[in-house]
Formats: structure tokens, sequence, C-alpha cells
């Protein structure tokens, strides 16, 4: 029941998203309805479904990767994918000079699997909680560093001013084909993701649990990292990154779903969904002379909840 109620819940404020702010839309109507087609078409829908869509795929790959990791503090930022991807982007758009949606979102995907990789081969699977946020503050600290230093150096001497709203998380000025270049992948790789709930239960009681009930522990971990890093690239490649929401959203879910990793997916999803829908909406519903990054409203948000999150592992730790 709890779900329904979210799912309409969502619906709601994807609605007033897309219709919002009503003023410009009467304006445009009244002057001539071909102009408010194509302003809620090809500019407010674009927005819309890609803070949809990114919001619901980084809650449920930050809850496959908690599960798999079994770690409340890995999600896509915090592991390093998020970085990896955009690190991936930007190569591809700055020195091999991509500008297809399509293969910016395979480079993302590239390097937001790469960074998971490199994750798993310095932390392991089933590390404590210390070492994964060492080892994913490592991977994200040497991507972010890389894309930086890649940017420095670009042939164009604006890729700075360029990319900062774009590294930053934005929805802005994003078309039709820019969204299905993120969405189409970040959907297939997230209904397998959705597929694997089950398996994802089973992981929390250990490997061996798992492959007695007929399952493959180490290819099902590959699996779930090269789909998490296919849609969190592909998303990443075309709105940037924005932080936070893979951490908090599944934490939130576990609470709905007295804690099962597996059953926390579409929960997660849907709380993505709605925090980045709303964080995108109040944005646009504040009058400021300068554009803000979406990242930066995660990320006030999410700072105090990741530090509560921290404090509560310390606490349980200490007891």
């Amino acid at each position: 029941m709890r779900i329904f109620v979210a799912l309409l819940v969502l619906l709601v404020v994807a609605a007033l998203h897309l219709l919002s702010p009503f003023g410009s839309l009467a304006a445009a109507q009244t002057i001539d309805s071909a102009l408010a087609s194509t302003l809620l078409v090809e500019l407010r829908l674009p927005r819309t479904l890609l803070a949809l869509g990114y919001g619901a795929t980084l809650g449920i790959t930050g809850a496959a990767l908690q599960a798999l990791f079994a770690n409340p503090l890995a999600s896509p930022d915090i592991t390093g994918s998020s970085s990896g991807a955009a690190l991936g982007a930007v190569f591809a758009s700055y020195w091999l000079g991509l500008t297809n949606p399509v293969l910016l979102a395979t480079a993302g995907a590239l390097g937001a699997g790469l960074a998971l990789l490199l994750l798993l081969a310095l932390a392991g699977r089933r590390t404590d909680k210390v070492a994964l946020l060492l080892a994913g503050l490592a991977v994200s600290l040497a991507a972010g560093a890389a894309t930086s230093l890649l940017l420095a150096l670009a042939p164009s001497p604006f890729a700075f001013y360029d990319s900062f709203e774009w590294l930053m998380g934005s929805f802005t000025d994003r078309s039709l084909t820019q969204a299905a270049a993120a969405l189409i992948p970040a959907v297939i790789a997230c209904a397998v993701l959705l597929r694997r709930a089950g398996a994802l239960d089973l992981m929390a009681m250990g490997d061996d649990v798992l492959a007695s009930l007929g399952h493959r522990p180490r290819r099902l971990g590959i699996e779930i990292i090269c789909l998490s890093a296919i849609a969190v690239g592909a998303c990443v490649s075309v709105c940037g990154a924005i932080g936070f929401v893979g951490l908090i959203a599944p934490v939130l879910a576990r609470r709905l779903t007295r804690g099962h990793p597996g059953r926390a997916l579409v929960p997660a999803g849907v709380i993505g969904g709605l925090l980045v829908l709303l964080a995108d909406l109040a944005l646009r519903s504040i009058p400021l002379d300068q554009a803000i990054p979406v990242g930066v409203v995660t990320t006030l948000i999410g700072t105090p909840i990741f530090i509560f999150v921290l404090l509560s592992m310390r606490k349980r730790m200490a007891s």
C-alpha cells in the first residue's frame, strides 16, 4: 500500500515539475498554441524525464551496491562510480571530440565500470565500512583529479567554464535525444537489477547460502557492478554527477522494507526520483539571476544525512 501511495505522490510531483511555472506556459498558450506545445515537449519534458529517471536510477543502483557490499555507505558517488563516469564522458567529449549522446553515454558507462572494478580490487566485496569509505574516497579523488587535469589540458580554453554546471549536475537545455540516450540504457539496466532483487536479499545471508540456492555469487557481483555502471554512466554523461541521492534513497527505503536489501530497490527508486524532482523544482521556483546546479542542492541535503549515518554506525560499533 505504501509503495502505491509513494508512486502516486511521485506522479503528482512529476506533473507539477513538468507544468511549473504555470505563468510562462499560459502566456505562451495565449500567444500561440504551437509555441506552448514546443515549450512543453522540447524544453520541459526532457528535463522532467531526466530528473525522474536519473533520480530513480541513483536510488536503485545505490540500493543494489549497498546490498552487494553489505554496507550502507556504498553508493554511486561514494564508490567513485559517478566520478568515473564523469571522467569517461569528459575524455570522450573534449579529447576524442565525440558529440553523439549514445557514444558519450557509452564512455560514461565504461568510466563508471572501471571505477567500480577498481573499488572492488582495492576494498573487496565484504570489507569493513572504513576500508570501503577510504577506497571509495581514493577512487573518487583520483577520478576527480584526472577529470580536472583533462579539462585543464583540453584544446578548448573554455572547457572548465563549459563543463562546470554539467559536472555539478544539470537538466537545463537537454533534448529528447539526450534524454533517450541516458534513460534507455538506464531503464534496461535497472530493470535487470530489479529482477535480481531476490538474489540480493539472499546475499545478505552470505555467499554459501546464495550458492546453495543455485546462484553464483561472483557472477552476480560482476552483474551488479556492470549494470550499475551502465545505468549511472549513461545518466552522468548527459546530466553530470548528482551527489548523495544514491546514498540517501536506499537508507530511507530500507526503513520501509524492514532492512531487506532486495525489496528496497523499488522504494529506493521512487524516493530517488522524488528527491531529484523536488530539488530541481525548488531551484526553478527560486528567482535567481545565476543558475545553480541541482547537484549543489542534493549535496547540501545529503551531507547531514551522511554524517548521521556515519554517527549511527559508530554508535552501533561502540555498543
